[in-house]
């Protein structure tokens, strides 16, 4: 996330907000007390719209989660205004109107919120979502590793994860549902390796996993445990339903001759292989699999 959306910024956003929230309480239900009467008698904060123009400026509004919050921040606001014109013709407020205005409220300050933990974690190394490692550091990580087999002999593998049909999640129940899938997944993932072990998001819904001081066999019985918790995991989603899904492992052990980026294409190209394979597997590399690529 770039530094100058900063989260001073949406520290800000979120005060403000809080700040109107109390001031609309007050003309929506003491309006004649006040003198606050109509929808313009409590002004809308101009924070969030300089963060917008910001974020329009260096190209993030197509990012969903950005499309997201100021989508609700209009809606609040025009809901907001709405209930405000109401008390002003002297009709009467419903229940669920003003529910309306609370929900997209607290939504637009977690997802606010969340934001600002996204812009603290930028540069630290952990993907803000799912609180697993991201690519920084990666490739020295297992530089060190290669550099750890070659010296002593010290036996390490890595597993690429990939979450089974995951863009069908985002298609039928939406984005929010498929940020939770793969939350949970990803908690599942980094609470079931070993304390040695490391996991790192990718990008989209596919995990790395290095596996430290292990052969072929007991990587295989890590990730054979973790594949069997991941299908055994349910779910919550914010309307009530719920969902399992399963997910596939592409497995490869490193060798002395073998670089990084070799080690990676073996892993990936076993992962393609449980993919066809039906799914919900784990597949170790064959020199097989490299053929069926070739």
């Amino acid at each position: 996330m770039p530094s100058s959306l900063s989260s001073v910024g949406l520290s800000l956003v979120i005060d403000e907000h809080m700040r109107w929230l109390t001031q609309w309480h007050r003309a929506a239900f003491f309006g004649r007390e006040t003198g606050m009467l109509g929808a313009d008698s409590v002004p809308m904060p101009q924070s969030f719209i300089q963060w917008m123009r910001e974020a329009k400026a260096q190209a993030l509004t197509p990012q969903p989660a950005v499309e997201r919050l100021i989508a609700l921040h209009e809606q609040l606001h025009r809901l907001a205004r709405l209930m405000l014109m109401r008390v002003a013709a002297d009709e009467i407020l419903s229940l669920a109107a003003y529910e309306a205005v609370l929900d997209r409220y607290e939504e637009f300050i977690q997802l606010c919120r969340r934001f600002e933990r996204a812009m603290s974690l930028a540069g630290s190394g952990i993907d803000p979502l799912t609180g697993l490692r991201n690519r920084t550091g990666l490739m020295e990580e297992l530089g060190r590793e290669t550099s750890r087999l070659r010296r002593s002999g010290r036996p390490f593998c890595l597993a690429l994860c990939d979450l089974d049909r995951f863009k069908s999640v985002n298609d039928t129940y939406g984005h929010d549902a498929g940020d939770r899938v793969l939350m949970a997944a990803s908690a599942c993932i980094g609470g079931g390796i070993r304390d040695m072990d490391e996991a790192f998001r990718l990008g989209g819904e596919e995990i790395l996993i290095l596996l430290k001081d292990a052969e072929l066999a007991q990587a295989l019985g890590v990730l054979e445990r973790l594949r069997a918790d991941l299908a055994a995991q349910v779910v919550q989603l914010a309307d009530g339903r719920s969902l399992q899904v399963t997910a596939s492992f592409g497995l490869a052990e490193a060798h002395p001759d073998l670089e990084p980026e070799q080690l990676i294409e073996r892993a990936d190209q076993a992962l393609y292989a449980a993919k066809h394979g039906g799914r919900n597997r784990v597949e170790a590399w064959k020199l097989s699999h490299a053929a069926a690529l070739g």
